[in-house]
Order: structure tokens, then sequence, then C-alpha cells
């Protein structure tokens, strides 16, 4: 399957921008990248397709930007949450595709979400979640949420399927988790078939859903 490439503009480049444009250029896509200070881009200058230093509140400069030109706007301004709803505001008004606005409250959702925002994350929420979960368990490498009642994780194997195929282990009826592909030594096996036996030095990657994702964070 290939990924098309995408035109993505960064406005606020604190530590949660510049992951956010390095992750974005590593994986191929054009990133332009957008702050008040040229101090916080300095690293991030010689590998982003454009730079600009600027005042976003400033209409003029978020015009000069062409923001309906990109496939994604992040808002990533945390310091100061009105600024936050100004961009993201105006940058719906001059037509573009999608706005994600970053928060670092709940409670700021709403408002951004009204103000044009198509997607609010929070970082620091998603990220404390995943360690909570990932180190509460001794099964649970990582995880997607892709609803509050479905899950993809990255799984080990439970101790006593060691040894045993897919099909002894009956992991669909007894468990209520769908094998998506087998990882082992960072290579991806998709779809395992039946006779497929686990192993200790191996990784699971499953679908489930919240109840058997909450049971399995319990399995020894």
């Amino acid at each position: 399957m290939f990924t098309k490439k995408k035109s993505v503009l960064i406005i606020g480049i604190g530590r949660f921008g510049k992951y956010l444009a390095l992750k974005f250029i590593e994986l191929g896509n054009e990133v332009m990248i957008v702050d008040k200070s040229e101090d916080t881009m300095t690293d991030l200058i010689p590998l982003a397709a454009n730079a600009q230093i600027g005042d976003c509140t400033n209409l003029e400069v978020l015009n000069s930007l062409g923001a309906s030109n990109f496939d994604i706007c992040f808002v990533c301004i945390g310091s100061n949450f009105q600024t936050s709803i100004e961009i993201t505001s105006q940058l719906k008004d001059l037509g573009a595709k999608y706005v994600v606005a970053k928060a670092d409250r709940e409670l700021h959702e709403k408002f951004l979400l009204r103000n044009g925002a198509d997607e609010v994350i929070f970082p620091e929420k998603e990220s404390a979640n995943k360690a909570a979960v990932r180190l509460s368990s001794q099964n649970i490498i990582d995880f997607i949420e892709l609803s509050p009642e479905y899950y993809i994780l990255e799984t080990n194997p439970l101790e006593q399927w060691i040894g045993k195929t897919i099909a002894e282990v009956d992991v669909r009826d007894k468990y209520g988790i769908n094998i998506l592909a087998i990882k082992r030594d960072n290579q991806i096996h998709q779809l395992p078939s039946a006779k497929h036996v686990f192993r200790k030095d191996e990784q699971l990657i499953v679908a489930t859903n919240k109840t058997d994702f909450d049971s399995l964070l319990n399995k020894k």
C-alpha cells in the first residue's frame, strides 16, 4: 500500500511542534514551520521545506502562508489559549482544509471545535494514558484507541499460549481478540494462519473491544 505524502503547516514550534515536524519530515512529507522566534526553529530550518518567522495572530502574516494549499494545518500554541482560538478560526476562514489544534485542557476542546478546529489533540494526556496502560500490565507494549470501545494493540503472547497454535488457544472465542499480524525481529507477518505456533520472542498485533482489552490487562 502506497501512502500519499502530505503538505503540512505547523504553527508554533515548541516541544510538541518540533517533534511533530521532525516526524512528518522523517515520513517524507513537505513541512512548513512558523513561529515568532527564529531560535525555536534553528534545528528544523535545514530540514523543513519552508520556514517563516512571524506572528500568526496578524492576519496578513497568516494569509501569506497560503493555508488553503496545505493538506493539514497544525496549531501547536499551548501557552496562550486565546491565541490558539484566533489562529484556528482564521485558518478556516482562509480556506484551510483540515485544522488540528493542540490543547492542554479538555475544557478548551469545545471552544476550539466551535471556532474551526476539525480535530483537537491532547499530547500530554495521550502520552500519560499510554504510559499508564503499558506500565500497569506485563502484556501491553503499545496500543491505539480507535474509539472508546475498540482498540488495536501490540502485546506479548500470554505464557500459557507459548508452544500452542492459534487454533489450539482459540484466541478469538476465549479472549475476544483478532490477531492481525505477528511481529518478530522487527518483521511484520500479516494475518497468520490458525497453525501458527506462539513463541516467546514475538509480539502480536491484535484488535479487540474494551471489555476484552480490560480483561487482557489483568492476564499474567
